[in-house]
């Protein structure tokens, strides 16, 4: 598993990431515990609700490109960074463009 903490991750955002992780790779194998763990680190039900929808629906839409040999544009990050607002243009780790 990859090790958040190297990206400067609170307790928060780190459980968050190793949430949507283990439901992106092994959906099965998540249950309430994993949802009490989110509460512990302070998320609200509405927030965690948020967090598997996204999560659910960046896997859907990456395996319907998949599916359909469609490849991302070349100005993605460009794309990214209008979308993109506030303090999550700060966060190095979210930021990084791919090579």
């Amino acid at each position: 598993m990859y090790d958040y903490t190297k990206a400067g991750l609170d307790v928060q955002n780190k459980a968050i990431a190793d949430f949507a992780v283990n439901l992106t790779y092994v959906p099965w194998e998540t249950d309430k515990s994993d949802v009490d763990d989110l509460r512990s680190v302070g998320l609200t039900d509405e927030q965690i609700l948020s967090v598997v929808l996204i999560t659910s629906v960046f896997a859907f839409m990456n395996r319907l490109m998949q599916g359909l040999g469609a490849e991302f544009s070349m100005h993605r990050q460009e794309a990214i960074e209008k979308w993109l607002v506030g303090e999550a243009l700060n966060l190095d780790w979210l930021m990084t463009k791919e090579s």
